[in-house]
């Protein structure tokens, strides 16, 4: 019976990931970093820098979200329809809480609004 109770116990200080402070942390991520190109509301630049905000690139599998972020981008990629052919650089330099607040951000702003939640773990494994 003292097992049980112990494990019952323990179950229920399980830690949840707090995506509000995941999203508060990425917005001053986003200032520094990424709104010079994708601007402020996230509307991006016209013929240069791509929208994030309402983007249909934000709903790519979280993998490959990350890995742009750890590698950056270059080559033609296509957001909502229209064609962007302008490098992005690599922001591996970020931590992992720090690529996974941004990404959360972006995916939770600006009418995204993402129900899965982008994880320091997920980040870390995808830059093994």
């Amino acid at each position: 019976m003292a097992i049980l109770t112990l494990i019952i116990t323990g179950s229920s200080f399980k830690q949840t990931y707090d995506l509000a402070g995941s999203i508060k942390r990425g917005k001053d991520l986003y200032v520094t970093n990424c709104q010079n190109c994708h601007s402020e509301d996230g509307t991006g630049q016209a013929g240069m820098y791509p929208p994030l905000a309402g983007a249909d690139f934000m709903k790519s599998p979280v993998k490959d979200l990350i890995t742009v972020m750890l590698k950056g981008q270059s080559g033609e990629v296509t957001v909502n329809g229209v064609k962007y052919n302008d490098d992005m650089q690599a922001y591996d330099y970020l931590t992992d809480d720090q690529v996974a607040d941004v990404l959360n951000f972006a995916k939770n702003t600006w009418g995204n609004k993402s129900t899965v939640i982008i994880l320091p773990e997920q980040v870390k494994q995808a830059r093994q």
